[in-house]
């Protein structure tokens, strides 16, 4: 039996995987490097407003909270005693 005839022919493939290729005409190249950028510059500016929008919502949502959080808190009073617990010394190195 030979060891070579269940090799796996990898040529028909190499086509799909491999970089692409700039093309050759200088009008053409600067046309899909304006592309790219724009395509750049719409997705940063769509990340950007949706961030914002999501900052705002945000604060919007916790101003509309607030009020009711207040009104909760008012009727519930925690009477405590605190005492500050100092951080135990490290014994010092040989």
């Amino acid at each position: 039996m030979h060891a070579r005839s269940f090799r796996f022919d990898t040529a028909q493939l190499h086509g799909l995987f491999a970089a692409p290729r700039k093309p050759r005409m200088p009008l053409l190249r600067v046309a899909l490097g304006l592309l790219g950028l724009a395509l750049l510059a719409v997705l940063v500016f769509f990340g950007v407003f949706i961030g914002a929008a999501m900052l705002a919502a945000g604060m919007a949502w916790r101003l509309l909270r607030r009020p009711q959080a207040r009104k909760q808190a008012a009727g519930q009073v925690v009477d405590a005693e605190y005492r500050v617990v100092r951080k135990p010394e490290l014994p010092t190195p040989r």
